[in-house]
């Protein structure tokens, strides 16, 4: 029984899990000059799934902000007395798929300026003796990459946090989390007391989740029993300390790094293995379950080992020494599950999925940051908890997710990749429709949407020679074009009931959304306003439209995947004086967009009212049968309407809208096609063109920003410079199928300035369009750059924006029938 631990009554930070996680944060909590920390654990430090992490670190991950935190960890090892061990990493790539993800991954390390290279199999070879090269076309190499011992580097962080003041606490059980009044976090309880606190932070690993209900918060995790084993020594190592790089064969699942002079071995089976959950598919970690490890799982270990040996010939003769089954807390889209909560005050830092020990330093950092400055101080959107939706309180749900992930997690994921588990979820008021229409469907936040509908494939418009080169070719179809033809040449149809709608009503309202606007926003009762919203470094953080549909009512309309975002965003900064509502109304209300020159031709017949509003005004209408909220906007750069109604008349809007377009030759088009008429007209989506790292004048939204001395001060304000560093720019490849999908390098004579942001094919225009973030000094159209496609250098030119109908005369025109032709740069 361990001795009572004397807690402090209260503290400012309380940390709960003495893991490497929990330990970073304290210890760069300790470096931003935070004294007033506390660390407890139930049991020892690296107890739970720390110590039994196999410890490689690789540093180029799928996302910038990844990459710079798996970056500054390495920064962070290097400096530490932690078994830090640079010894390179490779990674092979056996079929045609993987070496182009293999250039994709040269390509994509240039713009972080890590030397990742190419090397063939025989050079793979001579840095890894052991492995046999038979199937190998090429491998990367990555000098500094690495690995290190888990508890070194854990008790490492922990001596740096208590040089800076922060207690340690062990064998400390959490048994309460208490919530005040104000929905925040107040005081935790412990079996030696309690303390009371202003920041909590969830650091539990696998616990992780068991405490989140101690505060009545859902982190959607689960523990997946993970299995590697260590082999005995067999290696002479007499001619020198040389060390192996650790080396990764995705195509075979394993893994491997040196252990001495024997190896450890690892992969990602397809049969995973969750554990510790209960008859509701709860987890139900045993409480004793501390500094321990499960038994060993031959049978499904199997699969990696048979793969080993084929690779590593040495593997069939080696004595193992320990297969170690541990488990570790995997989230349903296998990135980590930071920041702050829906309790006020309440952080977690969880769902390492495997690779915390390559995160930690950077980890520990950005939560730091956060929870002293009260908001990310950079892109985090893809870790933070808050993109998880309602449906991830089902217990089902997330497991169906997770193991996806796990089994998955050594596939290629080409870009427009769709996700197969737990669908189909949410759907729209007309789904059964687009089922018997051919639809091909993808999914995102658990809504089934409508990529494209195949039976257009072989219609007017449609050019199976037109499928681009490579990556972009796969997740695609003739119907893209015919679609997207069809919004320019007559009319297209959308259903948009996924888009996440809110709104913000009450006396307060006009006030509070002009304080955190960049636009004025608190225009007449009727009018539209595109803006932004933005944080206090005056980045991005939303990026939607606003609706005054009376004189206390507003309805914001934001990307599917961003409601749970935009909604925390603003519910954190809105009064507590009841003078604001915020509501979510994305259930209330179908979306249709009806799109294209014929669109008034469509709409027309269906209704008495007057059609006559301007673009970027709402109207109340009838369209047929059905009362409507009719929007005149765009995100396709054609004259239309966004048509709103109940949900329980999406069905029957549908069909008058269906019937009355086919005389007109309307087409039902997906979300590949809206994609593309976007990328004409040069309009941004947030998550990719625009992020909480750029500025609307960093993305040419600067438009948007009012000036007025008279106006409202808006958060993020006193942060905006007009005179930008840098500015994201259209490019025009000089090859049209060589198709960017987002992250390639761009090149200004030899000398990498940026990367892409996103890319696709404009079929107006018949040209691969990119935007990418460059230096302004090298911002001026006509610029010739190159871009990294897969390995080869495309040629470029800066083009003026934007590129289809640049004054905006079939936005803004009444064009009933006959096509204009569009300006097009």
């Amino acid at each position: 029984m361990p001795r009572p631990r004397e807690l402090p009554d209260r503290a400012r930070v309380v940390v709960i899990g003495g893991g490497v996680g929990g330990a970073s944060i304290a210890y760069h909590l300790a470096q931003l000059g935070e004294r007033d920390v506390i660390v407890v654990d139930r049991d020892e430090l690296t107890s739970g799934s720390t110590f039994h992490s196999a410890g490689l670190v690789g540093q180029l991950r799928s996302s910038v902000s990844l990459t710079t935190m798996m970056m500054y960890s390495v920064e962070l090892y290097r400096s530490l007395d932690c078994g830090w061990v640079e010894c390179g990493g490779i990674r092979l790539a056996c079929t045609p798929e993987r070496e182009q993800e293999v250039h994709r991954q040269v390509a994509w390390a240039r713009t972080f300026g890590l030397p990742l290279e190419t090397i063939s199999a025989g050079e793979a070879r001579e840095k890894f003796p052991l492995m046999v090269e038979d199937d190998v076309r090429v491998a990367s190499y990555l000098p500094t990459d690495g690995y290190l011992d888990p508890s070194q580097l854990t008790y490492a962080l922990a001596e740096g946090a208590r040089e800076g003041g922060v207690q340690i606490f062990t064998h400390t059980r959490v048994t309460g989390i208490d919530v005040g009044p104000d929905g925040r976090v107040c005081c935790v309880r412990t079996q030696w007391g309690d303390v009371e606190c202003e920041r909590v932070v969830i650091a539990g690993g696998m616990y992780a989740a068991e405490l989140g209900r101690l505060a009545g918060v859902r982190i959607p995790i689960v523990p997946m029993a993970h299995e590697y084993l260590v082999t005995q020594p067999f290696r002479d190592r007499t001619d020198g300390a040389w060390h192996l790089p650790t080396l990764r064969d995705p195509d075979n699942l394993i893994y491997f790094r040196e252990e001495g002079a024997g190896l450890v071995m690892g992969g990602y089976e397809r049969a995973c293995a969750p554990w510790a959950l209960d008859d509701n598919l709860v987890d139900a970690i045993p409480p004793d379950f501390n500094g321990r490890l499960l038994e060993e799982d031959w049978p499904r270990f199997e699969e990696i080992a048979v793969a080993s040996k084929a690779r590593v010939p040495a593997m069939e003769d080696v004595k193992v020494t320990k297969l170690i089954n541990g488990p570790e807390a995997f989230t349903p889209d296998n990135e980590f599950c930071l920041g702050e909560t829906a309790v006020g005050g309440l952080f977690v830092a969880a769902g390492f999925c495997a690779h915390g020990l390559a995160g930690a330093g950077g980890i520990g950092k950005v939560m730091a940051e956060w929870i002293v400055a009260g908001e990310p101080q950079m892109d985090l959107w893809r870790m933070d908890i808050r993109r998880f939706g309602p449906q991830y309180r089902s217990p089902s749900y997330t497991l169906k997710r997770t193991k996806e992930v796990y089994e998955t997690y050594y596939d290629i994921h080409y870009p427009n990749e769709e996700r197969q588990a737990g669908r189909p979820l949410k759907v729209s008021s007309n789904y059964a429709w687009h089922q018997e229409h051919g639809a091909a469907f993808g999914e995102k936040s658990g809504w089934e949407r409508v990529n494209w509908y195949e039976s257009n494939a072989a219609g007017e418009g449609a050019d199976p020679d037109l499928r681009p080169r490579g990556w972009a070719g796969h997740h695609w179809s003739p119907a893209i074009g015919a679609e997207h033809r069809a919004c320019r040449e007559r009319a297209a149809l959308f259903d948009e009931s996924s888009f996440s709608k809110m709104e913000v009503s009450g006396p307060g309202a006009a006030l509070f959304l002009e304080s955190l606007c960049d636009n004025h926003v608190a225009r007449e009762v009727g009018r539209i306003t595109y803006t932004q919203m933005l944080n206090a470094r005056g980045g991005i953080e939303c990026d939607f439209t606003v609706t005054r549909v009376a004189q206390d009512v507003f309805q914001i309309v934001t990307g599917t995947a961003f409601g749970q975002h935009d909604r925390a965003w603003i519910a954190k900064h809105a009064p507590r004086d009841g003078s604001v509502t915020i509501t979510d109304t994305t259930s209330r209300w179908a979306c249709f967009a009806l799109w294209g020159p014929r669109a008034h031709d469509v709409l027309a017949p269906l209704t008495p009212d007057p059609l006559d509003f301007p673009y970027m005004s709402t109207r109340e209408i009838v369209v047929g049968d059905v009362p409507v909220r009719a929007l005149r906007v765009t995100f396709v750069g054609e004259y239309g309407w966004e048509l709103y109604a109940p949900t329980e008349y999406g069905a029957a809007l549908w069909r008058a809208l269906w019937e009355s377009g086919e005389p007109h030759g309307l087409v039902a088009g997906g979300y590949r096609a809206i994609d593309s008429l976007r990328l004409e007209k040069g309009y941004r989506v947030w998550g990719a063109d625009i992020t909480p790292d750029q500025t609307p004048y960093e993305a040419g939204l600067g438009f948007c920003v009012r000036r007025g001395a008279e106006d409202v001060a808006f958060l993020g304000q006193d942060a905006l410079d007009a005179e930008s560093e840098r500015k994201l720019v259209c490019l025009v490849l000089d090859d049209p199928r060589s198709v960017c999908l987002g992250n390639e390098p761009v090149a200004l004579d030899g000398a990498v300035i940026g990367r892409v942001t996103s890319g696709g094919y404009g079929y107006t225009l018949n040209a691969s369009i990119a935007y990418a973030y460059v230096p302004a000094a090298h911002s001026t159209p006509d610029t010739r750059v190159d871009v990294d496609v897969f390995g080869t250098w495309v040629g470029a030119r800066i083009a003026r924006e934007p590129l289809y109908d640049p004054e905006s005369a079939r936005v803004k025109g009444l064009q009933t029938g006959v096509p204009t032709t569009p300006t097009i740069r």
